[in-house]
């Protein structure tokens, strides 16, 4: 007479199939052990590379905020003397102050970094030298949505004051679309509707102010825009 089988419990079976992965995970390492070998000091060593490179661009953003903390003030002191722009890009070396160029030159792949470059283009705009300010606003790159906005609407500057007004009215929109608020987005959509005009697309120009009109309607863009729609559909 044949005994009932032992009934296996969950635990067992838990047990059973660890010994089984254990067992297979063990076969497979011996039989290709060079290869996974190499495999882990690959992963090791990326491992490395990139603990380094964040501790490496951490202390970058570190100096360069700090650098850029000295330059601040020179930067606002441009808006009563505009002389004061270049100091803020060349720095003051006697002071220990190098300067928004020599900051973007350095750390410029850094999150303040790219903020100094945003100060560096726009000074040289207030200078009115177009060309530069362009180049920086074009390399600009940041994560905050405000500032890549003010950056499109730096280019579409560049090119208004250059007359090429559709590019200009194109930046503009597109700064526009990149934030909603109350402050920045009306004027953006105000600008943009003028260079489209200026260009010659007064459809355009009448559709920008019809969103103004109705998305920002308390807006001091807005109150003069029934005037524009009326002027641009006439």
């Amino acid at each position: 007479m044949l005994k009932p089988k032992k009934k296996i419990t969950k635990k067992e079976m838990k047990q059973d199939r660890l010994v089984t992965t254990y067992a297979q995970m063990t076969s497979f390492y011996y039989e290709n052990k060079k290869y996974v070998s190499y495999a882990l000091t690959g992963l090791v060593a990326l491992i490395i590379i990139a603990i380094v490179f964040i501790n490496n661009r951490r202390a970058s953003d570190e100096k360069a905020a700090t650098e850029l903390g000295k330059v601040f003030s020179l930067f606002d002191a441009g808006t009563n003397d505009p002389r004061q722009y270049q100091v803020a890009i060349d720095g003051q070396p006697e002071r220990g102050i190098i300067g928004l160029k020599a900051i973007v030159e350095n750390y410029g792949s850094s999150e303040s970094g790219e903020l100094a470059r945003f100060y560096l283009a726009n000074a040289y705009f207030n200078l009115g030298k177009i060309d530069d300010a362009q180049k920086q606003f074009e390399k600009f790159s940041g994560n905050d949505k405000l500032l890549n906005a003010s950056a499109y609407a730096g280019l579409a500057a560049c090119y208004e004051a250059k007359k090429s007004y559709d590019k200009a009215a194109s930046y503009y929109e597109k700064a526009a679309n990149t934030i909603s608020n109350t402050m920045n987005t009306p004027a953006y959509l105000h600008f943009a509707a003028r260079c489209y005009a200026l260009a010659g697309d007064k459809e355009r120009a009448g559709a920008l102010y019809k969103r103004l009109k109705k998305e920002y309607p308390a807006s001091s863009y807005a109150r003069e825009a029934d005037r524009y729609i009326a002027q641009f559909s006439a």
